[in-house]
């Protein structure tokens, strides 16, 4: 017994389930009788009929229940009916002509199926496999030249002393002319009145010493052209001495050209000729294999007519067992109504917790009221509650910590009287708020 009244009672799980139970029999038969839904077509109709009943007891209670059974009939149409007799009356009389043909059967079923006669299979052992030739290695070729003597890369340029002789035999012939000549000019100075040291007698002097230089300006220039001709004749010398060992280092080169091209040749003939026997190989030994797969060929063919001989008479009885049936009726898929099930024991089980509910919520009220005898104030954190609801103007909720199925507490939330009345809300220790329910409930009395 509670502050206010007892405890609401907890519903009997055999008596709710049985009670399901009930309530899921009688929808199905319900559902039963809904869902089949005779059927008319062109073809023929379906109809349904109950032809009796099951009994089945309730293993929790004891109950019987009578289950119906239901039989479906399909019918065709007269038209169907007749196409349906023409084919049982034909496959009756393929059945009798084929148990009547399959006696040939016994016969060729007691011959085994045999190998003579057959064309021999090609012989694979007597393949020749071919040898084929290996190609010889390259030839030895030149990879260097002869060489045709040292080029000539410098030539005399040093024919000083040859233009020396030539000066100096210049000078030979030009200096008596030389002195002649200078001294018939002193000879007409003093003729004509001129004295060494004077003006006029240095002048004349100058000029014959000019020309005397002249003279000696063209023995060395002679000289000179005659160096020039000398190095000419040594360069030409040069020149074609090392054209002529151009020229031979040339034909070395196309010797050993011609040489490496002749054993290139040669070499390249060698392997044309291996290459045409070892085709010719290949063409032996694929005419051998052409003659076995021929001789295949001509068994698998002789093998094949026998099979086809023999499989036909079979083939033939299994065709007149094989007869054709007459197709059924199509019907429609059928929009049936149905009644949905009662969740009873879902139905129990909430009036229960409502009353439950019901019961905890005025027990909370009247021990909050009495509340102060032990203590005046009550934890209602709200964030010390879970699983909350809003039940009038108060709430159901379970502490954090407790279990799922403990039964939910009745109370208020500390937050919101705080607001209201925040003489009657204090802050513990441990950071959750409290509420006097009895200051708190006295004043609303008031």
């Amino acid at each position: 017994m509670g502050l206010y009244g007892s405890a609401p009672k907890t519903p009997d799980p055999k008596e709710t389930a049985s009670a399901q139970t009930a309530t899921n029999i009688g929808t199905a038969i319900a559902n039963g009788y809904l869902g089949n839904v005779n059927q008319v077509t062109p073809d023929g109709n379906l109809t349904y009929s109950q032809t009796g009943t099951n009994k089945w007891t309730d293993p929790l209670n004891g109950k019987t229940y009578d289950l119906p059974t239901w039989t479906a009939t399909t019918t065709l149409s007269q038209a169907q009916q007749a196409i349906k007799n023409q084919e049982d009356a034909a496959s009756l009389n393929l059945a009798t002509l084929a148990n009547t043909q399959s006696n040939r059967l016994n016969s060729l079923l007691a011959n085994p199926f045999t190998m003579n006669g057959a064309p021999a299979a090609g012989d694979v052992s007597k393949l020749t496999a071919p040898t084929y030739q290996q190609f010889g290695s390259g030839p030895q070729l030149q990879t260097s030249i002869a060489g045709a003597g040292d080029i000539t890369k410098s030539y005399g340029t040093d024919y000083s002393s040859n233009v020396k002789e030539v000066q100096d035999a210049l000078m030979a012939r030009l200096q008596p002319s030389l002195d002649q000549n200078r001294a018939a000019l002193e000879q007409k100075l003093a003729n004509q009145g001129l004295q060494p040291g004077s003006e006029a007698y240095d002048r004349a002097l100058a000029t014959a010493t000019a020309q005397e230089n002249d003279a000696r300006y063209g023995a060395i220039l002679n000289a000179g052209q005659e160096q020039t001709r000398l190095a000419n004749l040594a360069n030409q010398q040069a020149t074609f001495q090392n054209a002529a060992q151009a020229q031979q280092y040339s034909q070395n080169a196309n010797n050993a050209s011609f040489a490496n091209s002749a054993n290139q040749q040669m070499f390249s003939n060698q392997n044309q000729a291996t290459a045409g026997n070892n085709a010719l190989k290949d063409q032996s030994f694929n005419s051998q294999q052409a003659i076995i797969n021929a001789q295949n060929a001509a068994r698998a063919n002789y093998l094949n007519e026998n099979y086809a001989q023999r499989n036909q008479n079979i083939n033939e009885v299994l065709g007149l067992a094989s007869g054709a049936q007459v197709s059924n009726p199509n019907f429609v898929a059928t929009q049936g109504q149905s009644i949905p099930t009662v969740d009873y024991a879902g139905l129990v089980n909430q009036n229960y917790q409502n009353e439950l509910a019901a019961y905890q919520q005025n027990q909370a009220g009247i021990g909050s009221l009495l509340g102060g005898l032990g203590s005046l104030f009550s934890l209602s954190d709200e964030d010390a509650k879970k699983d909350v609801e809003k039940v009038g103007g108060l709430y159901a909720y379970r502490y954090k910590g407790e279990s799922k199925n403990a039964p939910k507490r009745i109370g208020v939330m500390a937050q919101e009287v705080e607001k209201i009345r925040p003489d009657t809300v204090r802050t513990g220790r441990d950071g959750y708020k409290r509420v006097n329910y009895g200051a708190l409930f006295q004043a609303g009395a008031a």
